[in-house]
């Protein structure tokens, strides 16, 4: 049987567009820094995708359209910062941290709270290092690993279980000012996942696992 045909979307590289060989997107990509492409069954599907953003067809692919692969995910943005949070329980003692991710210099850090989740820390980490960019006049991308936050983020809303109450009042009132922020600036930084399956842990992880 013949081995069905693929096309292939290029949002970064030499070139970009949709390619119908492995060959051209080969050359398009191959030693290119930082390179984004994607293959799909259709030139249909290739070419919807070739307009819209590449990490929101990589994570529609995560959750069971498409396999992440080594191939298509490409490599880390090394001009990048990210972000990570880390608790002793969850719900337990919270503090989260925003790097470089080239050298992980530390940036910026917060906490610990006595109490808060990973997703609120998480969360809280990326609008903290939007606001960051903002105010260094930088349109750096940012890397997080949680699905979870990176969804909060774009639905300016959170969904949590953990009680407010006077051990969580302080966290809460920095959630209240992150979800403040998102809803009355706008930003050109791209919020994108950190792919930990194929290029390691987040540079901004504490290391405590």
């Amino acid at each position: 049987m013949a081995k069905k045909a693929k096309y292939y979307a290029v949002w970064k590289g030499r070139k970009t567009g949709v390619f119908s060989s492995w060959a051209e997107t080969e050359e398009a990509v191959k030693g290119f820094e930082g390179a984004q492409y994607k293959s799909f069954d259709t030139e249909a599907e290739a070419e919807k995708a070739a307009k819209g953003n590449y990490w929101q067809s990589v994570q529609q692919g995560a959750t069971g359209t498409k396999a992440v692969t080594k191939k298509n995910v490409g490599k880390p943005l090394a001009n990048s910062i990210s972000v990570d949070a880390a608790c002793s329980g969850n719900p337990g003692v919270l503090e989260y941290q925003g790097v470089e991710t080239s050298t992980k210099r530390v940036l910026f850090s917060m906490g610990p709270f006595p109490e808060g989740t990973v997703n609120i820390g998480e969360f809280l980490a990326i609008v903290h290092g939007l606001s960051f960019l903002q105010k260094h006049n930088s349109d750096l991308p940012i890397y997080s690993d949680s699905k979870t936050a990176l969804s909060w983020v774009r639905n300016k809303a959170i969904k949590t279980n953990l009680e407010r109450n006077t051990k969580t009042e302080e966290l809460f009132r920095l959630v209240d000012r992150a979800l403040i922020w998102l809803k009355n600036n706008t930003y050109s930084n791209q919020v994108l996942k950190w792919e930990t399956e194929f290029w390691g842990e987040n540079p901004a992880d504490y290391g405590r696992k």
